[in-house]
């Protein structure tokens, strides 16, 4: 049957995407009309009952949310293509404290960063200075604790690239188009940590994707 993908090459589905691509694994992509609501209809609700893309088939196979999906590929095609794990449980340990930083941490903030500088100048609706301002003092305070940690290693999770950098690309993305890009720049080890994730060819190919669809 293979892989399906439910969702637009946008947001939390670029994650999957970008799993894929490292992977080498085909699949197919099935648009989601979010316009129309289509994800809060059956049959997109036999996928996600949360009405959230993306979702994913693999077989008989249903999951949703984009890091449990990301974690299921690179686990179960660890064969194929990049690692992004690691087999160590030490080493796993330590990928698994920087997926949940990513999640917690940085992707909150990275989220309502763009949502007032990117989305909301994309409606037509006004900018909230005072939340920029806000969630750029603790973006701040988060790429700090990264500039820290990559000064002693290349990748969050050691020397290799796995998913706790994986999973930054959707919000970096769309950070580097705004006037956030300065607090990366003005960090010399996240500035280069960040421009060599956007630039790996899997990344590359999930953002041809995103073009196509636009």
């Amino acid at each position: 049957m293979g892989i399906k993908v439910h969702g637009i090459p946008h947001g939390a589905t670029l994650r999957v995407l970008a799993t894929l691509h490292e992977k080498e694994i085909d699949f197919e992509l099935v648009p989601i009309d979010m316009k129309t609501g289509a994800h809060k209809q059956q049959p997109f609700l036999s996928l996600n009952p949360f009405g959230q893309i993306p979702a994913l088939e693999d077989g008989d196979l249903k999951l949703f949310e984009s890091r449990a999906i990301s974690k299921y590929l690179a686990f179960t095609y660890e064969e194929n293509g990049t690692s992004l794990l690691y087999k160590d449980g030490k080493k796993m340990a330590d990928l698994a404290v920087w997926m949940e930083v990513e999640a917690h941490q940085f992707d909150p903030i990275a989220t309502k960063l763009n949502y007032e500088l990117g989305y909301k100048l994309y409606l037509g609706m006004e900018t909230d200075n005072a939340v920029v301002e806000e969630y750029e003092a603790k973006l701040a305070k988060v790429l700090d604790v990264y500039e820290a940690r990559l000064a002693t290693s290349k990748y969050l999770a050691g020397d290799s690239f796995t998913l706790a950098d994986l999973h930054h690309l959707p919000g970096l993305q769309y950070i580097m188009y705004n006037k956030v890009k300065r607090l990366v720049d003005e960090r010399p080890h996240v500035s280069a940590w960040c421009m060599d994730i956007l630039a790996r060819p899997a990344w590359g190919k999930t953002r041809a994707l995103q073009n196509d669809f636009n």
